[in-house]
């Protein structure tokens, strides 16, 4: 029997599967439009900062964003449901539903329902096992704040060592300095992703959002896990602004045969939410999968998947 979680959740994705492509993207347009203007131009003006989605252009009548979210709607329908029937618990199908009801209608009031306020980011105390011999690696490290977040989160003692990568000199600098006291902590200038070569990536005003593109500006060597870290892995948390996929790629071998527990932000293009968590499963199918949700309430970002191995039940 359906709850009520269920029942809003099969209700809006029924809707959204009634609906042709077109039919939906005009359902959205006509939504974004009856926001107030000053929300609009915000929304606008965030979503062209990082460019993950789409443009908007207001004043042009030109909503790329929402015609590629239309079409992941109606191509992906199905792919939703897969992903609420596989979420563990009814935190993440709330926060699926909202996620979707935010896209599709434009509604702020769920989204704000979901935001985590009582546990730091990536680490939710209520789905992850105690932690002990961990080594943690860390990939879009930025400026160490997340390896802080993990430490006060499970202590000093809960790790063995800890990985840090990080593209960005300037926040390689910082992290130098915000790490000074932590021991057995490594600091690696090189991007995560599924090749060892050369690669680029283009700057972006908020250095956390720096991502390796086919033709960008800087050059930085890329490594693949799997061959850069040949000990045992216990957990990763990944932010690489789109380069997720790939890095799981080129860790495969250690998701396959370590169980590391996966903590990956899947928010940086349209997709990442539908096809990293198959991704993951197609790998080793021995996780429990959950998503908590780290954002604002006007436009879903900061979505997180956690993927902790079921032995751990």
């Amino acid at each position: 029997m359906l709850n009520y979680i269920d029942k809003k959740f099969y209700s809006l994705v029924n809707e959204i599967k009634s609906h042709s492509e077109d039919d939906i993207y005009k359902h959205m347009v006509n939504k974004f439009l009856s926001l107030p203007f000053i929300t609009q131009i915000s929304i606008q003006q965030f979503l062209n900062k990082f460019e993950y989605w789409g443009r908007l252009e207001v004043e042009n009548k030109k909503f790329d964003m929402l015609k590629n979210k239309a079409k992941v709607f109606y191509d992906n329908a199905e792919d939703y449901i897969w992903l609420y029937e596989n979420l563990k618990d009814y935190k993440s199908k709330y926060i699926l539903f909202a996620i979707i009801n935010n896209f599709y209608n434009f509604d702020f009031i769920a989204l704000k329902h979901c935001m985590e306020n009582i546990y730091k980011h990536y680490f939710d105390l209520e789905i992850l096992p105690e932690r002990k011999n961990d080594i943690y690696v860390d990939v879009g490290a930025f400026v160490g704040d997340s390896c802080i977040d993990y430490i006060e989160s499970f202590s000093e003692t809960a790790y063995c060592k800890i990985y840090c990568y990080e593209i960005d000199n300037e926040n390689v600098d910082k992290m130098s300095k915000n790490l000074i006291n932590y021991k057995n902590s490594k600091i690696i200038e090189k991007a995560v992703s599924d090749t060892n070569a050369d690669l680029y990536y283009d700057l972006n005003e908020d250095s956390s959002a720096n991502r390796i593109t086919n033709n960008g500006s800087k050059l930085v060597k890329a490594v693949c896990l799997d061959d850069d870290i040949k000990e045992k892995i216990t957990m990763v948390k990944m932010d690489i602004e789109g380069g997720e996929k790939r890095a799981l790629k080129g860790m495969m071998n250690h998701i396959k045969n370590d169980n590391p527990t996966l903590l990956i932000s899947v928010y940086h293009n349209n997709t990442d939410l539908l096809k990293i968590p198959k991704m993951i499963l197609n790998y080793n199918e021995n996780y429990n999968l959950y998503l908590r949700y780290y954002g604002g309430c006007y436009f879903a970002t900061e979505i997180v998947l956690i993927a902790v191995p079921n032995s751990y039940d």
